[in-house]
C-alpha cells in the first residue's frame, strides 16, 4: 500500500504548531517590559528575520530533502567538519534552551494557577516534574499521534484566537501611542529575545522528503505559516498591552497573558488562559523531547556526537535522556530573561548562517543570492544587536550565553580531535593501501 504523502494542511500544521508553542507565553511579558508601547512592533521586528529566512529554507528543502533539515543544510554548505559539528551542536543545546524555556513557563503558570503567585518551589518542581513526566513518556513510546497533535494545535490556536478576538474590544490604544514606545535599541531587542518564538517554521523541513508536491506545497507551507504566526502574534501583543498597565505586565512577566485576559473574561479569564498555556507548554515539550533526541541521533550519525546519542532505550533514544536532563538544569538554575537570550542568541546564529548555506549553493538551489545575502546580515546584524545591548544594560544575561557557547566549542573541538586521532591509523592503512594499488599500476 503506497504510504500517504504530507499535503500543505499537514505541513502548514506543523509549521504554526511549532512556532505557537511555549514561546509566547513565555516571553510576552519580557518583550513588553522592554518595549513597552512598541510590543506589536517588537513582534512584527522578529516575524520579518523569520519571514527572509523562510526564504533559503524553502530553497534548500527543495534541493536537499532529508530528515535532518537545518543540520544537512549546514553539512552541505560546509563539510563534515569542525565547523559543521559546532553549529549543529549549537543548535541541539539551542533546542534543550527551548525545552527549558517551556518548562519555565509551564512552572510559572502552574505555581500561578495552584498558588495565585508565581511560589518559586513550587515553580521549579513543576518545571523538573513536567520535563521527567514526558521524557518517561517518550520512552516508553507514548508519543502523541499525528491527529492527535494537529488537534492540541487547534485547540492552541482556538484559545488564542478567542483571547485576541474578544480582547480587542476593550483595547486602551493610548497604552501604544508613541510616547508610550521605549528608545528603538531597546524595541528591537524586544524583537529579537520574542525570536525565539517564531523558531519552529524550521522543523517543516524535516517533512520535505514525505511533501506531496513539493514545488508548490513547500514555498506554500513555510510562508503562510509565517505570516500566520506574525499575523496572530502583533495581534496578541496589541490585546495584551492594551489591557494591561506596563506595572501588572511586570508584576506578571511570567503570566502575563493570562492576567491580560481578566478584564473582559474575569477570574475565569486567567483560569482558562492559564490552562491553556499548561497544555501548549506541555505540548511543546513533549515535541521538543522527540524532536531533540532525533536531531541528537542525526548528528551522532555524522559522527559530531558520541554513539550513545544513536542508541535505542525501549522507544526513544538515549540522547533524548541527556537533553531533559540538561532541560531541567537550564530551567531551574538560570532565569527567564537568561534562558530567553541564550535561545536566540542560538537560533539567530543557526538562522544566519542557514541564510548563508542558501547564498553560497545558489547555483543548486537556483536561490536568489540577494535575499539570502540580505538574510545573512539581518541574521548576524540581529545577534549583533541583541549582544550589544545586553552587554550595555543586561552583562548578566550574557553570561548564560557565553557558557554555551564556550561548552558547545570545548565539547565539538575536543570531540572531533579524539574522534579524528582515533580514526588516524584507519586512515592511514587507507592510504598506504590506495598508494601499493597505484604503485601495481
Amino acid at each position: 500500500m503506497k504510504e500517504k504523502k504530507i499535503g500543505f494542511i499537514e505541513a502548514f500544521s506543523i509549521g504554526v504548531g511549532g512556532m505557537v508553542g511555549g514561546g509566547i507565553f513565555a516571553v510576552l511579558g519580557l518583550t513588553i517590559d522592554l518595549a513597552k508601547g512598541a510590543a506589536p512592533i517588537a513582534f512584527a521586528v522578529a516575524g520579518f528575520i523569520a519571514l527572509v529566512t523562510a526564504y533559503s529554507y524553502v530553497k534548500l528543502s527543495l534541493r536537499y530533502p532529508s530528515e535532518g533539515g537545518s543540520i544537512e543544510f549546514i553539512v552541505q554548505a560546509f563539510g563534515n567538519g569542525l565547523f559543521s559539528s559546532i553549529i549543529n551542536n549549537l543548535l541541539l543545546i539551542s533546542y534543550v534552551i527551548m525545552l527549558a524555556l517551556y518548562a519555565y513557563a509551564f512552572g510559572s503558570y502552574g505555581s500561578a494557577l495552584i498558588m495565585g503567585d508565581d511560589v518559586m518551589w513550587v515553580h521549579k518542581a513543576l518545571a523538573a516534574g513536567i520535563i521527567l513526566f514526558f521524557m518517561t513518556i517518550n520512552m516508553m513510546g507514548a508519543f502523541l499521534t499525528g491527529r492527535a497533535e494537529d488537534i492540541m494545535v487547534f485547540a492552541k490556536l482556538a484559545i488564542l484566537a478567542v483571547f485576541a478576538a474578544v480582547g480587542t474590544s476593550t483595547i486602551d490604544m493610548t497604552h501604544m501611542a508613541p510616547q508610550e514606545w521605549m528608545p528603538m535599541p531597546s524595541v528591537l531587542t524586544g524583537g529579537l529575545i520574542i525570536f525565539l518564538a517564531y523558531e519552529g517554521f524550521e522543523l517543516i523541513a524535516n517533512t520535505a522528503r514525505d511533501v506531496e508536491n513539493p514545488e508548490k506545497t513547500l514555498p506554500k507551507a513555510y510562508y503562510s505559516a509565517v505570516i500566520f504566526v506574525i499575523i496572530l502574534y502583533i495581534w496578541i501583543a496589541m490585546v495584551t498591552v492594551g489591557n494591561v498597565s506596563f506595572e501588572e505586565a511586570k508584576k506578571a512577566q511570567d503570566y502575563v497573558l493570562a492576567v491580560a485576559a481578566e478584564p473582559f473574561f474575569g477570574k475565569a479569564g486567567f483560569i482558562v488562559i492559564g490552562i491553556a498555556a499548561l497544555l501548549s507548554t506541555a505540548s511543546a515539550i513533549n515535541a521538543t523531547l522527540y524532536g531533540g533526541g532525533r536531531t541528537s541521533y542525526l548528528i551522532a550519525r555524522y559522527g559530531e556526537l558520541p554513539n550513545h546519542f544513536k542508541r535505542k532505550f525501549k522507544n526513544g533514544y538515549e540522547g533524548m535522556i541527556i537533553i531533559a536532563l540538561l532541560g531541567i538544569i537550564f530551567a531551574t538554575s538560570f532565569s527567564l530573561d537568561n534562558i530567553s537570550v541564550a535561545g536566540s542568541f542560538g537560533f539567530l546564529v543557526v538562522f544566519s548562517l542557514v541564510n548563508f548555506a542558501n547564498f553560497k549553493l545558489y547555483k543548486e538551489t537556483g536561490g536568489n543570492r540577494l535575499i539570502s545575502g540580505f538574510g545573512t546580515l539581518l541574521g548576524l546584524s540581529a545577534t549583533g544587536v541583541l549582544i550589544g545591548y545586553n552587554m550595555i544594560h543586561s552583562p548578566a544575561s550574557l553570561i548564560t550565553s557565553g557558557i554555551v557557547i564556550f561548552a558547545v566549542f570545548v565539547f565539538s573541538f575536543t570531540y572531533y580531535h579524539l574522534k579524528k586521532k582515533r580514526l588516524a591509523p584507519y586512515l592511514d592503512k587507507a592510504l598506504e593501501i590506495e598508494e601499493k594499488s597505484g604503485e601495481k599500476h
